[in-house]
């Protein structure tokens, strides 16, 4: 397992990002013939790029998520929910809902794969107790301040 590892890095190290996707130089190649057939170094390249992909995929949903959990956050506020179930908001309130839904399950996924801090999610956390509640009677719901 351990040669894998190392070629995998070396790879990584070699590898340059080209038209094609990463690319190995002449030079690079006959070394690994040395000690790799063709086919594994072609499946290392192969699983480097997808880590890299996986690593730019996960930076970028990262971002989108935190930025997702903030403005839909701004609905979680008592008054701002309330215009939003009646209709006064620019998204309506069951695409809300359905993306509360969606940045929910990616933020659980995120949390395997994030470095630093989630979000805050205070407001978004509200917002999905809004959701949750709707249908219940007014005075059900609980005021902004408690």
């Amino acid at each position: 397992m351990g040669r894998i590892v190392d070629l995998l890095a070396e790879i990584a190290s070699e590898a340059e990002e080209g038209s094609e996707g990463l690319t190995l130089s002449p030079d690079a190649w006959d070394r690994f013939r040395a000690d790799w057939r063709d086919e594994d170094v072609e499946d290392a390249l192969v699983l480097v790029r997808e880590n890299l992909l996986q690593s730019e995929l996960t930076d970028a949903a990262d971002s989108l998520s935190a930025r997702l959990v903030e403005v839909l956050g701004e609905f979680g506020g008592v008054a701002a929910y309330q215009a939003a179930a009646a209709g006064k908001a620019r998204i309506p309130l069951d695409v809300i809902g359905q993306l509360v839904r969606r940045v929910d399950r990616l933020e659980e996924v995120l949390e395997v794969f994030r470095d630093g801090a989630p979000p805050d999610r205070r407001g978004f956390d509200a917002l999905q107790s809004h959701l949750a509640n709707l249908g219940i009677a007014p005075g059900m719901i609980p005021d902004e301040d408690e």
